[in-house]
This record gives structure tokens, C-alpha cells and sequence, in this order.
């Protein structure tokens, strides 16, 4: 599936990841294009370096940071781009700007770990030699992230030429299956694949990276999801206020409108819809009054799509 957008539009301007961004394709035009095979050979990261089986390039140590802003071609760092500026907004926003780049630094590490190890235990030593480069291992982390914070948020793109709208634990579900299918039939089957030219485990690794760290984080309070409602949730019936003697995480059930249960001379309950939670599913009554609003199922920071008036 090629992305072209998300139904979860961030909540500021995601400055990490549009540097990041920035960053990548200045690399790519001003430093790889001129002299594209001896930049890749520099700053690329290799894995017969670590065992000191080879000393090419920059060292490891260091290459594991600029291998990660390399790209052999307009397709890969094209693809590799949108990825990140679709899905990386809205983990910006959960994780806060210096602990996003952290994990995405960090995804990139694990990534380039994880392919490291599968070459040096399975592959062969012309395999160790292989220069490992792309934002990809970083941005697969990215993706974990996303699929735990806004599982059900809906992506929108095209498989081949037919339009699709599906949601993200179903789009990036099947995609770590693809990545770790192709990856196991890479090892088990290196004389079909010739190596395919894809560090399928930087993917398997990054990605597992992200929802490990993602859950952590969720289960202990430190991050929570952002995000903006589906259109649908906004066309419900009208319930009043749940009641302060209601059962935590329930919704009130709505009571008959009679003359006699309003009070002479009291103002009319303030008009509320039923609103829920993407994350947890909780369906709580909002007042229309308040754009804003946490949910009291999970705890996460809501916000209502704000409709015009029809008279």
C-alpha cells in the first residue's frame, strides 16, 4: 500500500519530524548526488566492521547515525519520506519533541542491531560487506509507535490503482507481516533472494522497537494519544450529562423528557452528544460547548470536529 494520508491531523507543527525531513533530503541532494558511490561507501554502516573483519568507511561507532540519513536512490528516500511525514506528526505529538527524537534515534540503533545480528549469524561473509544505509529501521519504529497509539485511525492510499481506506492496525499490521515474511524467506532461502537489497530485519527490528516502547510508555501514563475524532462520532443521538452517582466508564442511560421533571425557572441542561474514544472504545456524553475534552476511560485528551451551524 502507497499512504497518502491519515484521518489524525496533528495537534501542532511536528518541528522534529519536518527537520528530520529537511535534514534527509539535504543529505541526499547536496552531499550524495554529486558522487553518489563514494558517499555511500563513507558514510554507510557495515557489519563486518563490528567484528573488525573489515574497516570501510567511517567507523561503525559513528556510521550507525550517518548511515541513517543515506539513501541509494529518488525511490527510496522518496518512500521513505512519506512514511515518515504521515505517521511521524502524530507520534511527535505523543512523545513531546526531544523524547521523539530520542526514539527515533533509538529505533534507528535497534534497527541497525537487529540487521547486524541476522547478517553476522546467518549471512555469509560477502553479506557482512554489504553496506546497510536508509531511515528506514528509524522509521519502522515510528510506525510501531503509531499502530499502538491510533490503532484505529484510518489511512488512506492506494494499493496498485484502487483507492482504499483502511485502518491503521489493519495497514501497518500487514505490513510488519510482509516485512517479516519477506525477511525469514531471505535467510531461509539466500539463493532465490540474492539478498533482495532490503534490510527486511531493520524493519522487523525498528518496528518491534516502537510498540515495546509505545506500550511501556502507555501502561505507565508517561505519553497518551492525541487525536481528532472520526467524522462519525460526531452524528450520535443527544444524552444528558451522565450522573454523578454513574458506575466510572459508563454512560447514563437517558431519561424521558417530561414537563414536570423540569424545575420552573431553571436553566435547561446544557445539550451534550455521544462521543467515543479511539483508543479504548469508552463512550462518554460531551457537552457541545466543550471542544476539548479527556476521555474517562483511558485518560487520553480528546478533541471534538467542530461542525457548522445549519438553521
Amino acid at each position: 500500500m502507497i499512504p497518502l494520508w491519515d484521518s489524525n491531523p496533528g495537534r501542532r507543527f511536528p518541528v522534529v519530524t519536518t527537520t528530520l525531513i529537511v535534514v534527509n533530503v539535504a543529505v541526499f541532494l547536496l552531499y550524495e548526488l554529486p558522487n553518489r558511490d563514494a558517499a555511500v561507501s563513507q558514510a554507510s554502516f557495515y557489519p563486518c566492521d563490528v567484528t573488525n573483519a573489515c574497516h570501510l568507511g567511517i567507523p561503525w561507532g559513528l556510521s550507525w547515525v550517518t548511515s541513517m540519513f543515506m539513501h541509494v536512490g529518488w525511490f527510496h528516500i522518496l518512500g521513505n519520506m512519506l512514511y515518515l511525514a504521515i505517521f511521524g506528526n502524530n507520534v511527535e505529538d505523543s512523545f513531546g519533541r526531544l523524547g521523539y527524537l530520542a526514539f527515533y534515534l533509538g529505533g534507528g540503533l535497534v534497527a541497525t542491531v537487529t540487521q547486524t545480528a541476522v547478517t553476522l549469524l546467518f549471512g555469509t561473509p560477502d553479506d557482512a560487506r554489504v553496506a546497510n544505509l536508509g531511515a528506514s529501521g528509524a522509521i519502522a519504529a515510528v510506525l510501531g509507535a503509531y499502530i499502538v497509539l491510533y490503532p484505529r485511525a484510518r489511512i488512506f492510499g492506494f494499493v496498485g490503482w484502487i483507492p482504499v481506506r483502511l485502518p491503521a492496525w489493519l495497514c501497518l499490521g500487514l505490513w510488519f507481516a510482509i516485512q517479516s515474511f519477506a525477511g525469514d524467506f531471505a535467510v531461509t532461502h539466500p539463493e532465490k533472494t540474492g539478498g533482495g537489497g532490503v534490510a527486511f530485519f531493520a524493519h522487523v527490528g525498528g518496528f518491534v522497537f516502537g510498540v515495546v516502547v509505545a506500550l511501556i510508555l502507555t501502561r505507565t501514563g508517561k505519553i497518551t494519544a492525541a487525536f481528532a475524532p472520526e467524522p462519525e462520532d460526531d452524528h450520535r443521538r443527544d444524552y444528558p450529562p451522565p450522573t454523578e452517582d454513574s458506575t466510572p466508564g459508563a454512560l447514563a442511560a437517558p431519561r424521558k423528557s417530561t414537563s414536570a421533571a423540569r424545575p420552573s425557572g431553571a436553566h435547561a441542561p446544557e445539550k451534550s452528544t455521544n462521543v467515543r474514544c479511539f483508543i479504548c472504545g469508552h463512550v462518554q456524553a460531551v457537552p457541545l460547548s466543550e471542544a476539548t475534552f479527556e476521555c474517562t476511560g483511558c485518560g487520553a485528551t480528546l478533541a471534538r470536529k467542530t461542525q457548522s451551524a445549519t438553521g
